[in-house]
């Protein structure tokens, strides 16, 4: 049985991860656009008057991958899936922060030329989806794994298989029951708050 070609992106990250420190230096300037994309991809999700910007979404993420203690990527699908689960985070983070009182808590920013329009919806909103996707991992990580790359990293159907090792009716079932889960919780959640 003959290996599968890799890519340059792939050598680089399986190098980075074996601590080449050159590897992960030059590792960004190949996949910046990617992770661009996925960035603005990301923050077309998040609520009105967010002030972080995509290009620092993508830095304080890759710095998190590049940083953290054991980063073995298996692929450029493994990458790409910890890139999104380090956006979900920093996200999640942002909203904590905004939501906590030494940050003026339930105060709702507004900007003067929006005076009349409907105020933001609040940082509540990341934070439930928050919990909701990880009692999703809890009952099913590959689930879990699926909304990653799906919604977070933006993948296609075909990407997130290939990413997971599975077929595309496997992803598109488990999205489609993924999608419903989450919004059951969520619904809950608003109803019960």
């Amino acid at each position: 049985m003959s290996e599968q070609p890799v890519g340059p992106v792939t050598q680089m990250l399986r190098a980075a991860s074996d601590g080449d420190p050159r590897a992960a230096a030059d590792l960004l300037p190949l996949i910046y656009d990617e992770l661009r994309k996925l960035a603005q991809a990301r923050m077309a999700k998040t609520p009105p008057g967010n002030t972080l910007q995509p290009t620092a979404l993508v830095h304080e993420a890759y710095l998190r991958l590049i940083g953290s203690d054991d980063p073995s990527w298996h692929s450029r699908g493994h990458f790409f899936a910890a890139a999104a689960q380090a956006m979900r985070q920093i996200l999640v983070e942002q909203a904590r922060r905004k939501a906590s009182l030494k940050h003026g808590g339930g105060r709702k920013r507004v900007a003067l030329e929006d005076i009349d329009l409907a105020i933001e919806p609040p940082a509540e909103d990341v934070l439930a989806l928050d919990e909701a996707l990880t009692q999703l991992e809890k009952a099913d990580s590959r689930k879990g794994n699926v909304v990653m790359l799906r919604f977070f990293a933006g993948l296609t159907n075909e990407e997130t298989a290939a990413a997971l090792g599975i077929s595309v009716p496997t992803v598109e079932r488990e999205w489609r029951f993924s999608r419903a889960f989450l919004y059951t919780v969520l619904s809950k959640a608003k109803t019960d708050g």
